[in-house]
């Protein structure tokens, strides 16, 4: 299947590690211009475009920067002229943060609304930087990477979730906001526990857990899921919008 993506400009946020390796990975596949964002790892992210070839440019990005996404924006219509494609891929976990073994109503405010802002306000101000572009050309897909814990919960995932759970409401109404001006689309994925090349301890301790619950008893690798956020990213999808979709195995 052709999936239309061949000369469009893709940007992939967090696309260092984890599943965020293997979307860039996808679309680069597919024949896209892809723009690796990083926040730490960026000697990871520089690795990476040199393994997909073509073309691709390594930014850096900070979902906590109220500047950073106008500022990418600028980098990547200066070095392509278009955006096509965002995938909102970057997170902050909540777990790396003091006193994450707390009960949630003991969690100090700092902390959970940094989880909450970053996440959410990352999200939402670079989909409002990119969608100008969208919209000139009438042509753009949105896919959010959301986690099965928005709907399934998790003790301790209480904010986690409550951010991820967000990007579900605001992806719906965008929908809509979007798909009067052109074949513009926005969708959510809901990973599951995945299999990544970063979590391979996670997948030893408590793989078994979660593959007993996926009727195909196993978990996905993270390709399994990027080509799903490839799909849905890309000119092959025409009528899949507004939709949050679990991508677990069945789980």
């Amino acid at each position: 299947m052709d999936l239309g993506l061949t000369g469009r400009t893709v940007i992939v946020t967090g696309a260092s590690g984890g599943i965020g390796r293997e979307i860039a990975r996808g679309f680069a596949a597919e024949g896209a211009d892809v723009v690796l964002t990083y926040h730490r790892a960026q000697a990871g992210a520089e690795l990476l475009a040199k393994e997909i070839g073509g073309r691709s440019l390594v930014a850096p990005y900070e979902l906590d920067d109220e500047d950073a996404a106008r500022g990418l924006v600028e980098t990547v219509l200066e070095w392509s002229g278009r955006i096509d494609v965002l995938v909102n891929n970057a997170v902050r976990w909540g777990a790396a943060e003091p006193a994450a073994n707390l009960p949630f109503e003991a969690v100090p405010d700092e902390r959970w609304q940094k989880v909450i802002r970053a996440n959410v306000e990352g999200a939402l101000r670079l989909s409002r930087a990119v969608v100008p572009s969208m919209r000139e050309r009438g042509w753009g897909r949105l896919v959010h990477i959301s986690s099965s814990i928005a709907v399934d919960g998790m003790p301790g995932g209480e904010y986690y979730g409550a951010a991820k759970a967000a990007l579900h409401g605001f992806s719906r109404s965008a929908a809509f906001g979007l798909g009067k001006d052109g074949d513009i689309l926005s969708n959510v994925v809901m990973p599951g526990f995945t299999r990544t090349e970063t979590n391979v301890a996670m997948v030893e301790q408590a793989g078994g857990h979660y593959s007993a619950r996926a009727p195909i008893g196993r978990l996905l690798d993270a390709a399994e899921v990027a080509g799903a956020v490839v799909y849905l990213g890309s000119a092959a999808n025409t009528g899949i919008t507004g939709q949050a979709i679990k991508v677990t195995g069945g789980a």
